[in-house]
C-alpha cells in the first residue's frame, strides 16, 4: 500500500518518521514544502527539507526538533567577530548539508537529485522530494513591518508581527515534480501532516494543477491537525490562524482543506468538534517520544485501512 504525505516543519517530521518506521522504504514518499528555502552567505538553506531529513537519520536535535543534535556554532561566533548580524542559526556540521547543496545547485543539479543525494548518504531509505525544482518563496505581509521574507518574519522576528496576508512569490513559474506528481497518482493513501496548514501545506497544494490532481483521486486524503486544544503543538499557527481572522480549533483546519481531504485526525482533547463530511478519527495526535510518533503512524493507517 502507498503511501504519500505532505509535510513541512517539526510536526510534519515527527509524522514523516513514524511512517517511515511501519511502512516499507518502497512504499513512502515524502512531499516536502520548499517555500520557507532561502539563499544566505551564498548557501541555499532549505529548513523543512533538512528537518526531515536529519528526522529520519536519526541525527536531529531533540531539543529544538531541527537542526544536529549537540552542533557547535563557533561560526555564527566568528560572523560576530565581523560585525555581522547572525540572527540565522547554522550549526558548523549543518554547514556540509548547505555547502554540498549550494554547489551541487550552481552546478546545475535538480534540487530533488540533490536531496536523493543528500538522503541517500545518511542511510534514508524513503524518498523525500522537494516539492518543486523551482524556485517559490513565501512572502508574510505585516502590520508593522509591511512584506518581509520569510524567515525574516519567522526567525529574525521570532513570528511576532501580526500578519495580515501571505503570498507564494514564484508560484506562476513553478510545477510539482515529476517524481511528486507520480507519486501522489499512484498512492493508496495520502496523508497531510500535522504542519501548519497556511505556512507548510498551502504552498504544495498552491503548486499549478495539484489541487485539481487530488481532486481526481478516489482515494483516503487524510489531514492531521496541528492544533490541539485550541493551542498549536509548536510554532505560529494559532497565532497566525486568529490574525487571519479564523477561530483557532481543529474543526477550522478541516474546514480550510474542504473538498480536497475527505478524512481528519483531531486530537481526543477536542472529541466532539463538528467536521462535516468526512471520516473522522480522535485519537492521542502528540507526539512527544518516538513511540508516540509511530503509535500516531499506526493508529491512523489501520483506521484507513478499516474504511468501508
Amino acid at each position: 500500500m502507498k503511501v504519500v504525505t505532505l509535510v513541512g516543519g517539526v510536526g510534519g517530521a515527527k509524522l514523516a518518521y513514524g511512517l517511515s518506521r511501519i511502512v516499507p522504504p518502497d512504499d513512502l514518499t515524502i512531499i516536502v514544502n520548499t517555500a520557507d528555502d532561502f539563499w544566505h552567505y551564498g548557501l541555499r538553506i532549505c529548513p523543512d527539507l533538512d528537518t526531515i531529513t536529519y528526522t529520519l537519520s536519526g541525527l536531529v536535535d531533540p531539543v529544538n526538533g531541527w537542526g544536529l543534535a549537540e552542533d557547535t556554532t563557533q561560526m555564527l561566533e566568528a560572523l560576530r567577530r565581523y560585525g555581522e548580524d547572525a540572527w540565522f542559526r547554522l550549526g558548523d556540521r549543518d554547514l556540509a548539508t548547505h555547502l554540498i547543496r549550494s554547489e551541487r545547485l550552481r552546478n546545475g543539479e535538480r534540487l530533488t537529485t540533490v536531496t536523493a543525494h543528500l538522503t541517500a548518504k545518511l542511510g534514508i531509505l524513503p524518498a523525500i522530494l522537494p516539492m518543486t525544482d523551482e524556485t517559490v518563496a513565501t512572502k508574510v505581509m505585516t502590520r508593522e513591518q509591511g512584506e518581509l521574507d520569510f524567515q525574516t518574519y519567522f526567525v529574525r522576528h521570532r513570528w511576532q508581527p501580526v500578519v495580515t496576508a501571505l503570498r507564494f512569490d514564484g508560484l506562476e513559474q513553478a510545477k510539482l515534480t515529476s517524481e511528486g506528481r507520480r507519486a501522489l497518482q499512484q498512492a493508496d493513501i495520502i496523508l497531510i501532516g500535522p504542519s501548519n496548514p497556511w505556512l507548510s501545506i498551502d504552498p504544495i497544494l498552491s503548486l499549478p494543477g495539484v489541487r485539481a490532481l487530488l481532486a481526481t483521486l478516489s482515494i483516503p486524503r487524510v489531514a492531521i491537525s496541528p492544533i490541539v486544544g485550541g493551542k498549536a503543538i509548536k510554532g505560529p499557527a494559532a497565532k497566525l490562524m486568529a490574525e487571519l481572522g479564523f477561530s483557532v480549533s481543529a474543526s477550522e483546519v478541516a474546514s480550510h482543506y474542504g473538498e480536497l481531504i475527505n478524512g481528519f485526525v483531531l486530537d481526543q482533547v477536542d472529541y466532539g468538534q463538528y467536521v462535516p463530511q468526512k471520516q473522522v478519527l480522535t485519537c492521542e495526535t502528540v507526539m512527544n517520544s518516538e513511540q508516540d510518533k509511530v503509535q500516531l503512524a499506526e493508529t491512523v493507517l489501520r483506521w484507513i485501512k478499516g474504511w468501508k
